[in-house]
């Protein structure tokens, strides 16, 4: 189990014991966006799935507010997602940065979630307070190299499914308890950028009032193992 401290707007903060974690995929509202991630998963060999969108639950431990991530090899990335987390009274949302083992994955999607975290913000805000405007909510990612950052990832929450789809869908699979925390699948990458950086930032932004919630980590490289 992992534990969670998030700071909301009003300076509060609320800690969480993650006791169920899950990652949506393919979870475009455009079927033109699933069919661009698709493609963008199909060039590094991961087979199409059998129906959309997939929820793929995962290791509790593995939702982190980590600012280094490990990797065993060059092949891992980052795709930036909006995070809902439930809480004893309430629902959060704040920015997720999905790390995926992209060699795994050609052999299985839910096999290669199990190997690198969900990175998650420090911040949150509580869903109702911007339910009214989720769809302006804006999403980027950067990948750097140490020196430089380069766009990745551009677009706002409407492209995604909503929050109330991922609740409804946890309510209907018993799973709408506190402790749970879902990432909701990504928006496509921008072509021609190298996703198999050294660091990667993510940023979750509320044009009406101007905040954002980031969350940033570096890829740290595994000795190579002794066998």
């Amino acid at each position: 189990m992992s534990e969670l401290t998030f700071e909301l707007v009003d300076g509060r903060k609320v800690t969480v014991d993650v006791r169920s974690a899950l990652n949506g995929g393919y979870a475009g509202r455009s079927q033109d966006d699933v069919a661009a991630h698709v493609a963008e998963l199909a060039e590094l060999g991961v087979p199409a799935p059998s129906t959309t969108p997939c929820l793929y639950p995962v290791a509790p431990y593995l939702v982190s507010q980590a600012d280094t991530v490990p990797a065993q090899h060059g092949h891992t990335s980052g795709e930036a997602e909006w995070a809902m987390i439930v809480t004893d009274d309430d629902v959060l949302l704040t920015v997720a940065c999905d790390h995926t083992d992209r060699d795994l994955e050609v052999h299985g999607v839910a096999w290669s979630k199990q190997a690198a975290p969900d990175v998650v913000g420090r911040q949150a805000w509580r869903l109702s307070a911007v339910a009214d405007r989720l769809d302006s909510l804006t999403l980027t990612a950067w990948v750097g190299d140490g020196a430089s950052w380069t766009e990745i990832q551009r677009g706002t929450l409407a492209e995604l499914l909503t929050p109330q789809y991922w609740l409804d869908v946890l309510r209907r699979r018993n799973l709408l308890a506190p402790g749970t925390v879902l990432l909701s699948g990504t928006i496509p990458m921008h072509p021609g950028v190298d996703q198999f950086a050294s660091a990667w930032r993510v940023e979750l932004g509320d044009p009406a009032t101007g905040a954002v919630i980031r969350c940033q980590y570096t890829v740290e490289r595994l000795p190579e193992p002794v066998a």
